[in-house]
This record gives C-alpha cells, sequence and structure tokens, in this order.
C-alpha cells in the first residue's frame, strides 16, 4: 500500500496505480475508522480497480467552538486497517498541504438550501468546510468513483448536488449505515459516550425506527403528533434535540406525509457528545 503525505507523492502514487489500474474508486475519511468505513472500502472494491482513500481532519468543518483540537487521530490504527482492507494508496495530508493559506482565508463552495438545512442550521458553515475538502480532494485524486456513507445523509445528498451543478464526472455511491447490535450507528464520536451515555443511546435509533413504522398510516394532521412524541421520548431518555424531523428527499423540504420518497432525521446531544441518524422511507 501506497502512504502520501503530500501531493507531489499523491501524484506519483496515482501515476503508479493508473499503469494497472482503468478504474479509481475514492473513500474519503477523517480517520479513527470502524467498520463503517471498512465497509465503504469494501464497496469501493466491487466498482474499481483500485482504491484510494484519504486521511485528514478537516479544520474547515469545525466551529471554533467544536471538537477539532480533540478528535481522535489514530493514524498508525488506521493505516494498518486499510491495508487490511485492500486500499492500494492513502493520502495522508497536513492541514498545511491542503490549505497553505489557513483555512479561514481560503476560497470556500455552498450549497444553498440543502447545505443550510438541518445540521447546516445547527452548524453553519460546516458543509461550507465538507464540500471544499472534498472538492479539493476530488480534484486531487480524480476518481471515477466516491463511496459515503447514508449516515451522514444529508452529507450525501449535498455531495451530490455538488458534484451534478459543478459537472464533476464522478459517480457517486452510498453505502448503508453500520450499526452496533444494539442499533447504535457507528461514529467515530460514539468514543466519547461514557459507559452509562452508551447504555441510553440505542434509544436513538429505537425511537427513530418506531416513528418511521407508524408514519406511512398517519394522516398528514397526525405527522406532527408522531414526531412530538418521539421527541419527548428522547428528551425523557436524556438527549438534549437538535432537530427530529421529517424531510422530503433529495430536496430536504419539509413535508407532512411520507406518501413521497422522504427521510427523518434526527441530531441530538447526549452529554457531550453529538449524534445523528436518519431512516429513509422510500415509496418505490
Amino acid at each position: 500500500m501506497i502512504v502520501a503525505s503530500d501531493i507531489a507523492d499523491l501524484g506519483q502514487g496515482l501515476a503508479s496505480l493508473h499503469t494497472r489500474a482503468q478504474k479509481i474508486a475514492f473513500v474519503p475519511t477523517m480517520g479513527n475508522l470502524h467498520a463503517g468505513h471498512l465497509a465503504l472500502v469494501e464497496q469501493a472494491h466491487h466498482h474499481a480497480d483500485a482504491v484510494v482513500a484519504s486521511i485528514f481532519v478537516n479544520p474547515m468543518q469545525f466551529a471554533a467552538h467544536e471538537d477539532l483540537s480533540t478528535y481522535p487521530r489514530t493514524l498508525e490504527a488506521d493505516l494498518t486497517a486499510l491495508e487490511t482492507a485492500g486500499v492500494d494508496l492513502v493520502f495522508t495530508p497536513s492541514d498545511r498541504e491542503i490549505y497553505p493559506e489557513g483555512s479561514a482565508s481560503h476560497t470556500a463552495i455552498h450549497v444553498p438550501s440543502l447545505g443550510d438545512a438541518l445540521c447546516g442550521k445547527d452548524r453553519p458553515g460546516h458543509f461550507d468546510g465538507v464540500c471544499t475538502v472534498v472538492y479539493k480532494l476530488f480534484q486531487l485524486v480524480k476518481p471515477d468513483v466516491a463511496v459515503f456513507g447514508e449516515k451522514d445523509l444529508q452529507q450525501l445528498l449535498i455531495i451530490k448536488k455538488m458534484v451534478g451543478d459543478l459537472g464533476l464526472p464522478i459517480e457517486i455511491q452510498s453505502g448503508a449505515t453500520q450499526r452496533a447490535e444494539d442499533g447504535l450507528a457507528l461514529s467515530s464520536r460514539n468514543h466519547y459516550l461514557s459507559a452509562a451515555e452508551r447504555a441510553i443511546a440505542p434509544k436513538l435509533f429505537s425511537t427513530l425506527t418506531a416513528c418511521a413504522e407508524s408514519l406511512p398510516s398517519a394522516s398528514p394532521n397526525s405527522v406532527e403528533t408522531l414526531l412530538a412524541s418521539s421527541r419527548g421520548e428522547l428528551e425523557s431518555a436524556g438527549f438534549a434535540l437538535d432537530y427530529f424531523e421529517l424531510r422530503g428527499l433529495p430536496l430536504l423540504q419539509h413535508v407532512s406525509d411520507a406518501t413521497q420518497d422522504c427521510a427523518l432525521f434526527v441530531a441530538a446531544r447526549l452529554g457531550q457528545t453529538r449524534l445523528i441518524d436518519n431512516i429513509q422511507l422510500l415509496n418505490r
């Protein structure tokens, strides 16, 4: 496995890959890898001749009060996991390599509407940072396929729109959310949870599931009642909610029934840990 820490090494590594691989798949990550990331790598192998991954904790998507300085960094373990998973090349740039003059003064990409809802409303500028770094990585790696997880469904939709709007010749693949046995969506931030919080955390998915099962048969007038009831259950369990909402797909517009393609989205804090999850309701 090739490990490239700068753009020059990345270019050399990609040139080497292209001598034997016609199609390149890309899996961008922020490291601290878990089974969810590795499932995306496995999916990437099915769609290309070679797989490239990146590990970069992107400062541009963190607000000043967020956990950039404490975000888990486990590079050596991550490289071992990616090599075991058959990744051909890993790009591990420094902040200066991606943002030579600092992220605060860097040109940003904004996806309106999609990037302003849900997590975009609660974390202003977050998706600008995501889109900017993903675009830069796309320009550097020039993959044919890129794979993103459905756990971050809003992010996935935003990346798809950015790729379409900017005419990038990249196929965006989505990977199913990977979960612990008790239903909690796998996340690099789960390790922040205390033992007591970890015992409560699966309530997020069970509440989401129960609400999703009730929505298809609910009248438009009762949808908000169901959502309010679910919010109350989570708050009673100890969660501080950022949102629990039903949104249409793929535009994330407010909807009052589940007769169209839509998804339930939740973001909630348990102690100091912010957890997100979703369930898609696809009427096809």
